[in-house]
C-alpha cells in the first residue's frame, strides 16, 4: 500500500510539470527567446549566462519558421538566410513543434509555453528551457 501511494504521489507531481496548452498559448512564441538552461535526461544541467545567439519565432496559424540571430550593440540584429520552417501539431492535448530545414527533419513537445517563459523537450527527454529575450543597454 505504501508503494501504491508513493507511486500516486510521484506520477502526479511529475504530471504537473507540464502546462495544459491551448491554440491560443501558440502566439506567446513569436519574438525573441534566448536559451537559459538545458536539461539532459539524466538530470544534469547545464546554465546559459551569455547567449551569441538568441531564437527568433515567427508563428501563425501554426505555421512560421524559428531563426538564430545575434543582437548588436545598436539594438539591431545581424541574421542568416537560414529559417527553420515549423509547424506546431496537437495529439491528445500535447502540442508539437515539427522542424524542418533543407538537411533534416525533427520535432519538440512544447511543455511550457508562458509570457516569459518557453520549455521544449526533444525524442532524447532533452529539455531546453528558453526566457523572453531582454535587449541589454550600454545606458
Amino acid at each position: 500500500m505504501k508503494k501504491f501511494i508513493f507511486l500516486f504521489f510521484f506520477g502526479t507531481l511529475l504530471m504537473s510539470c507540464k502546462q495544459e496548452i491551448n491554440d491560443s498559448d501558440l502566439t506567446k512564441m513569436n519574438g525573441y527567446w534566448e536559451i537559459e538552461k538545458v536539461i539532459l535526461k539524466d538530470g544534469k544541467k547545464k546554465d546559459y549566462k551569455v547567449n551569441p545567439t538568441i531564437d527568433y519565432f515567427e508563428i501563425k496559424d501554426k505555421k512560421g519558421f524559428r531563426q538564430k540571430v545575434m543582437p548588436q550593440f545598436n539594438g539591431t540584429f545581424a541574421t542568416n538566410t537560414i529559417k527553420e520552417i515549423l509547424v506546431v501539431s496537437e495529439k491528445k492535448g500535447d502540442f508539437f513543434i515539427h522542424y524542418t530545414t533543407d538537411y533534416e527533419k525533427w520535432k519538440e513537445e512544447i511543455i511550457v509555453i508562458q509570457d516569459s517563459i518557453l520549455v521544449f523537450k526533444n525524442k532524447d527527454g532533452i529539455e531546453y528551457h528558453y526566457k523572453k529575450y531582454l535587449p541589454f543597454s550600454l545606458k
